[in-house]
């Protein structure tokens, strides 16, 4: 049975974020080799080994905002902050995930562990330093999410389309523009950073990127590379679940049990659930069935 300290070290580790961690797969389904069991195989290893680098980089960035989380009204609730583990606990198990994700990259292939290793050295100078400087932050935010289809590009053999990337990478900002936008509201004592953002200028921003996203994902459906490349012109059907999922987080951000986290409102929202997985269903049976 498990004990209770393993148990908030787990907690600590911030599991459900690995969600995140499948944007890796985006490569592998948009480059039509999602039945391809080598590259299925490699891409999925490349998501355990990205998920404890990310894992290792949440403890390293947990210990440093140790005290501002302890003000937060919800970040004071972790194990860490709660006092529940250990600040030496946290620092051996980032050092131990880190050096395993490091290690099993580079026998994976070299490619994929020179991006842990930039994943690893964007996320300590983030943040140590570029987390308190207004934008920069939000652009790294962005970075990480890039890092991550590049991954699965490389553990695909898969060179990503323009678009794709410009949309995950848009997607990204829009996420961290709404996760400002709420520790804005809701922290007192938290980040500096948060201080240095204003209200109407983070809704402007969200505002411009959600239409950007539209625009974008719209465009590279219909692009003529496009549907070349996939061997169907059907990809613009998907416009209105990325629309609808756009405006479901718009109108979530707003509710008072809002948490500002993305993964947590995806994990509790069915509604969001049931869209997401209905974009999955139908673009992979557009691309391979070409329904």
């Amino acid at each position: 049975m498990m004990n209770e300290k393993t148990k908030y070290l787990l907690i600590e580790m911030r599991l459900y974020q690995w969600i995140k961690n499948f944007f890796i797969f985006l490569p592998l389904v948009f480059g039509q080799k999602l039945f391809d069991a080598p590259a299925l195989i490699k891409t999925t290893a490349a998501f355990i080994i990205f998920s404890f680098a990310a894992s290792a980089m949440y403890l390293i960035n947990d210990i440093n905002d140790l005290e501002s989380d302890k003000k937060h009204p919800r970040r004071r609730l972790r194990p860490l902050a709660s006092g529940k583990v250990t600040t030496a606990q946290a620092k051996v198990l980032a050092y131990v995930l880190m050096v395993f994700a490091v290690f099993s990259s580079f026998i994976l292939d070299r490619n994929i562990c020179g991006i842990i290793l930039i994943y690893i050295a964007l996320n300590y100078i983030y943040t140590k330093l570029l987390n308190r400087v207004v934008i920069v932050d939000v652009f790294c935010v962005g970075a990480f999410f890039y890092l991550r289809i590049l991954a699965g590009s490389f553990s695909s053999d898969v060179i990503l389309s323009n678009w794709i990337i410009l949309c995950t990478t848009l997607l990204a900002l829009f996420l961290a523009f709404t996760k400002r936008l709420y520790d804005l509201k809701a922290a007192e004592g938290s980040k500096v950073v948060y201080k240095k953002y204003r209200e109407v200028f983070l809704e402007r921003m969200i505002s411009i990127i959600a239409a950007s996203i539209v625009i974008s994902y719209a465009l590279y459906t219909m692009d003529q590379q496009t549907m070349h490349r996939l061997g169907t012109q059907h990809m613009f059907y998907t416009i209105p679940f990325v629309c609808y999922g756009l405006f479901r987080y718009l109108y979530l951000i707003d509710e008072p049990d809002y948490t500002g986290d993305p993964t947590v409102t995806l994990v509790q929202d069915r509604k969001m659930q049931i869209n997401l997985l209905l974009w999955v269903l139908l673009t992979v049976g557009i691309i391979y069935f070409k329904l």
